[in-house]
């Protein structure tokens, strides 16, 4: 018979982590968010250094934003993996042999 543990407090630290993670990144992408209608608008007003700018700065958001989702994701499935551990050690331990 194999038998399956987990360290519920140890997970859940993780689960944690990956949702601060996921609340950092959150926050980048508005800062830059912000950034870029910046220097978009002084690049109207003739800097065109900015421009520049903000295009590359348009380009990185997008990976911001997959890594805040994916850290997200990853906190939602190790709090579903505790709780369906939990469960299923409590449905076991109504089955004594």
């Amino acid at each position: 018979m194999q038998v399956t543990g987990m360290d519920y407090d140890v997970v859940g630290k993780y689960a944690d982590n990956f949702a601060r993670l996921s609340e950092t990144f959150k926050r980048v992408s508005k800062v830059l968010q912000a950034a870029i209608a910046i220097l978009r608008a002084s690049a109207f007003m003739g800097s065109f250094g900015s421009a520049a700018l903000a295009r590359y700065l348009s380009g990185i958001k997008p990976h911001i934003d997959r890594l805040a989702a994916t850290c997200a994701e990853f906190e939602s499935d190790l709090r579903v993996a505790i709780r369906t551990h939990q469960e299923a050690d409590a449905a076991a331990a109504g089955e004594v042999r």
